[in-house]
């Protein structure tokens, strides 16, 4: 058993995040590893939480309370394709709505969710900074502006084909 996180892993369960966690050893350093962590391993897992709860000395509850405080940090897997939907005003007000309608329809999920095939995963957040865009949505860093049903369900099609 490992003395790090108690998994059953004889080895450090977590490599990528070990020089990180050297840096920061208490919780002033929290987000950054957080941070680090989900760069390195997709999401935060509860067994990421707690390996990094006692590698800082920190009770798991502040890792996790950290954790979903902010809207940054993601507590499942998300799509190879991560869809970010501005729902500002700019966007509400251009048809933002009717947007999120159309993808959900395309993909058969609802906001926060993955498609099964683990390629899509649609979030809402609340500005992309692209007001003069609007409505508009972010995948993979390329974003997508002036968007209408239409054009959300062409570039999700694109994006299906081309993987």
């Amino acid at each position: 058993m490992c003395n790090e996180c108690g998994c059953n892993n004889k080895v450090t369960p977590f490599p990528l995040l070990d020089a990180t966690l050297a840096k920061y050893t208490d919780a002033t350093g929290l987000i950054t590893v957080l941070q680090k962590a989900q760069e390195a391993y997709g999401y935060l897992s509860g067994e990421l939480m707690v390996y990094i709860a006692r590698k800082m000395g920190l009770p798991p509850a502040k890792v996790y309370g950290v954790a979903t405080f902010y809207a940054q940090f993601r507590l499942k897997p998300v799509g190879k394709h991560l869809i970010l939907l501005c729902q500002g005003t700019a966007c509400h007000v251009n048809g933002s709505e009717a947007i999120e309608e159309a993808i959900c329809a395309e993909l058969g999920i609802k906001e926060g969710e993955t498609t099964p095939d683990g390629l899509f995963t649609l979030t809402s957040v609340a500005c992309l900074g692209c007001c003069s865009l609007s409505p508009v949505m972010m995948i993979g860093g390329e974003t997508f502006g002036t968007l209408t049903p239409d054009k959300a369900r062409a570039i999700l099609k694109n994006i299906k084909t081309s993987g």
